[in-house]
């Protein structure tokens, strides 16, 4: 089993620039790749940027050159620094661990509000 936790969410102006952080516990080997995805009321969830545990990267076209993930491998965490942030890119946004093959894990999800 694995447990996610995310902190770093909150309100913000447009423009502005939030860091959210991710702590993964448990059965960590097991990991494949972990990211982020984000919600909005009425929206399917949707993937916003993972990172591989070989550490390649891949982003939504949405937020590419706005956005970087990062893990820290000692300390069990992965990153998402948000910049120039959108009104659009308000959404629940949700950590995630994936086995590799036929499970995710879920943290319990971080609000984003991006307004002025």
């Amino acid at each position: 089993q694995v447990q996610l936790v995310e902190s770093g969410g909150g309100l913000v102006q447009p423009g502005g620039s939030l860091r959210l952080s991710c702590a993964a516990s448990g059965s960590i080997s097991t990991i494949y790749r972990m990211g982020w995805y984000r919600q909005a009321p009425g929206k399917e969830r949707e993937l916003v940027a993972v990172i591989t545990n070989g550490g390649r990267t891949d982003y939504a076209d949405s937020v590419k050159d706005r956005f970087t993930i990062s893990r820290d491998n000692a300390k069990n965490t992965v990153s998402l620094q948000m910049n120039s942030l959108k009104p659009e890119d308000t959404a629940v946004y949700y950590c995630n661990a994936y086995n590799g093959w036929n499970y995710d894990y879920w943290g319990q999800g971080t609000q984003v509000t991006v307004s002025s």
